[in-house]
């Protein structure tokens, strides 16, 4: 198509989703610098997208009507359910939606059979839903834009030595089969020489009970209090980016934090539990190891995760024994 004066992006949900559109924004831009590129989320995602080069204009779900005579040229509704597709503007030349593919994810949970053919990470997979359009690679990941401030502030929040290297612990997730065992997690980082490490606990408030327990655990076996952090729900989606992208190392889940590390380029060790590949959200053109246990014929139970194990054993994860020497 000709170089289109305003395009609007729609990902209303959730942290990783949005953070992996990234590439998409940057992709867009290369491909038309002179348009305005528009992007509408929920309102809690939006700090996510601050400071963005790319993005002309935020636009949040509830402050946004699509009924208004809004002129946009083309629309690339990466979300594509029954919300987004109620946002799209009315006057509009061209709209794009993701395609989910929805039937392999079913099969592969359901039956076990597994049609993906190939690994195709979900950035690839959105610029797959616009290929008309031929956007640029860059071959670069996503990203985040952090200020000279937020930066300064999350040394201060560390304050750790200057010998001392950063392990952020993403150890949280909506769903309990993307969790890693607080214990296990608690044994793993008592290995840690406090010498060289300090440790740093992030995720959100309704994580926190795990969190506490993860602390009370290291600090148990001998860990020094001050050379672990516990941040679990004290603070923003900004300020944990800015801790991630101080950190020397991030052990985490398959979790929104994860995606927001990999917009800094950090070394991931990645544990999967329900998770599986297939379904596109490993780290995007970062570095990352990834412990999972391939020979559990019940993975995956879900695409998104459950409240509990189906089979009631929880091998996935209790059967994971974490590497220092990934780490190292």
């Amino acid at each position: 198509m000709n170089q289109p004066k305003r395009i609007l992006v729609i990902r209303l949900s959730a942290i990783g989703d949005i953070v992996l559109t990234t590439p998409i924004l940057r992709w867009l831009k290369m491909k038309y610098p002179k348009s305005e590129i528009e992007y509408l989320t929920k309102p809690e995602h939006q700090p996510l997208l601050r400071h963005n080069p790319h993005i002309s204009r935020i636009h949040q779900l509830g402050s946004f009507n699509s009924n208004l005579e809004l002129p946009f040229d083309l629309v690339i509704d990466l979300q594509n359910n029954h919300l987004s597709r109620s946002h799209t503007p009315r006057v509009v030349r061209e709209v794009y939606r993701y395609q989910k593919e929805n039937w392999k994810k079913f099969l592969l949970v359901w039956v076990k059979w597994n049609f993906y053919r190939e690994i195709l990470p979900v950035p690839e997979r959105y610029k797959k839903s616009v290929e008309v359009l031929q956007l640029p690679d860059d071959g670069r990941g996503c990203e985040i834009v952090l200020t000279s401030d937020e930066i300064k502030t999350a040394q201060e929040m560390i304050s750790s030595t200057t010998n001392q290297k950063i392990l952020a612990v993403c150890y949280g997730a909506k769903h309990f089969t993307k969790r890693y065992p607080p214990e296990k997690y608690a044994a793993f980082l008592s290995q840690f020489n406090p010498i060289d490490w300090k440790v740093i606990l992030l995720g959100s408030e309704t994580d926190s009970i795990n969190g506490k327990l993860i602390r009370e655990g290291v600090i148990s076996n001998g860990f020094p209090a001050e050379s672990l952090i516990d941040f679990s729900g004290k603070l923003s989606l900004r300020e944990t980016a800015a801790l991630l992208s101080l950190s020397h190392h991030v052990l985490t889940g398959d979790t929104g934090l994860m995606h927001i590390a990999t917009a800094f380029q950090k070394d991931c060790t990645v544990i999967f539990g329900s998770s599986v590949k297939e379904f596109g959200f490993l780290p995007y053109r970062s570095p990352f190891n990834l412990i999972e246990n391939p020979s559990l014929t019940c993975r995956p139970c879900s695409h998104i995760g459950r409240a509990s194990c189906p089979k009631g054993h929880f091998k996935c994860m209790n059967d994971l024994e974490l590497d220092f020497k990934l780490i190292n």
